[in-house]
């Protein structure tokens, strides 16, 4: 046998199924893989035994009432430093995520965008999207100009927004949905391989959530796994989830299909929140 396989055995294993013949087995799978998560602030409980699996190509849905644990799931995915987290694990393509300084998990493909954007006075978005892709970038290797903006523009194009919105400062002055269209560019330029979008119909309206959701869209595809964190239903109308999951109480209590969302908004979160009660108790 090729001695060459010792190399991938992170990847692979070699099992033996008889007469010097081996199956290559993957020891994981392209996921971003959540287990029995456990995290606190302030010496209070928010994530409580939370288990989650979002393959590369899907993209999944996190639905929950206020104060569930949503956005802190997504500020701990991301390394919020202010979060503690007391058990469980996270990997990535097989790699421990806690482990990696935020920065480190951006290189290694994980995306958060924010519910809440932040301005940053001065910098143009075409300077600031430089800065990040160039980040990226293996040590040493330059980001040649003309690559970028035709890069830059072309992600432009697919999302409908017009070049002169690069020369603005990141999110200053912004209109919500500007503020989340910026976001949308950010993961188109960033090509990771998982994000986790926070909330993004969060203050929009029925035309600014559309654009943000055909951006989203003309983005899903094989290499891209996706964590949509929404409360209300109206966002899966134009991104359907291929699954939803009901997170009461820091902990995911119903998994099911885009039906699935149908049903909350019909009956709201109280059945849930019940369910949640009963968990608690076994």
């Amino acid at each position: 046998m090729d001695e060459n396989w010792r190399g991938n055995l992170p990847q692979i294993a070699a099992r033996k199924t008889g007469k010097s013949r081996y199956s290559f087995v993957p020891l994981f799978m392209n996921e971003l893989n959540i287990q029995n998560l456990r995290v606190e602030i302030a010496d209070r409980e928010i994530v409580r035994g939370l288990s989650l699996t979002v393959p590369c190509g899907e993209v999944h849905a996190i639905m929950g009432p206020n104060g569930s644990g949503k956005s802190t799931l997504a500020k701990v995915l991301a390394g919020h430093p202010d979060y503690h987290v007391t058990g469980g694990a996270v990997t990535m393509d097989g790699e421990n995520v806690l482990e990696l300084e935020p920065d480190e998990r951006a290189r290694h493909g994980l995306f958060l965008a924010f519910q809440y954007p932040s301005e940053v006075p001065g910098v143009t978005i075409a300077n600031f999207l430089r800065a990040a892709v160039q980040a990226r970038m293996p040590e040493g290797e330059e980001l040649e100009a003309t690559d970028y903006y035709a890069k830059l523009y072309e992600k432009m194009e697919l999302l409908g927004m017009d070049r002169s919105f690069t020369s603005r400062s990141v999110n200053e002055g912004f209109s919500g949905g500007e503020k989340k269209r910026t976001e949308i560019l950010q993961l188109a330029m960033l090509e990771p391989k998982y994000a986790v979008l926070d909330e993004t119909d969060s203050g929009l309206d029925i035309d600014a959530l559309k654009t943000v959701a055909h951006g989203v869209n003309s983005l899903r595809g094989p290499n891209l796994g996706i964590l949509l964190i929404t409360h209300y239903q109206r966002l899966l109308n134009y991104i359907v989830p291929d699954h939803v999951h009901v997170m009461v109480a820091g902990r995911i209590v119903r998994s099911g299909r885009k039906e699935l969302a149908l049903e909350l908004e019909e009956r709201g979160y109280d059945w849930t929140r019940e369910e949640a009660g009963e968990m608690a108790v076994r």
